[in-house]
């Protein structure tokens, strides 16, 4: 019984979430597995963004090479383990869980409707001295310009 109330929880908190959105919470999940950590991290959810949404990291971050440099700064980040089984539930962690509240706040914000993969990358960006915000300000990645190029996709509710 609790597993299922928990599900329903979970998918109500996603539910404002396009499905972009949502397969960079499942990526970061993924990532989080493959490092072997017990929990989704900030980096969980930039390596979902960078592995999801390829037009917003080629216009902010604007380089492949930044992309990749990005990839193994993470991957240094952590101490490598032993891989999870993807069928372990792994939680958020404090700093993903305000990542996705600073999200649906810029979604609020903004009078969206839906939450993009935008909102997320500003997420992460507000949690200032996560890891993963640091390598984004590294590369000049700045929460105002980000605002600026968030856009809602075509045939979205909100759009």
């Amino acid at each position: 019984m609790r597993r299922s109330r928990r599900k329903g929880v979970l998918g109500q908190m996603f539910e404002k979430y396009t499905e972009k959105a949502r397969r960079v919470i499942f990526y970061a999940r993924y990532e989080a597995s493959e490092f072997g950590t017990q929990s989704i991290e900030t980096e969980h959810i930039l390596l979902g963004l960078l592995r999801e949404e390829k037009l917003l990291t080629d216009l902010i971050i604007r380089s492949h090479a930044s992309v990749e440099l990005i990839k193994k700064r993470i991957a240094e980040h952590f101490a490598i383990r032993e891989k999870i089984p993807t069928s372990v539930d792994l939680p958020l962690s404090d700093a993903s869980k305000r990542v996705l509240g600073y999200a649906e706040e810029e979604m609020l914000q903004r009078g969206d409707k839906r939450l993009v993969t935008g909102h997320l990358l500003l997420g992460v960006l507000r949690e200032e001295k996560s890891f993963a915000a640091v390598l984004l300000k590294e590369r000049g990645v700045e929460i105002e310009e980000v605002r600026k190029q968030i856009t809602i996709p075509p045939g979205e509710p909100g759009a």
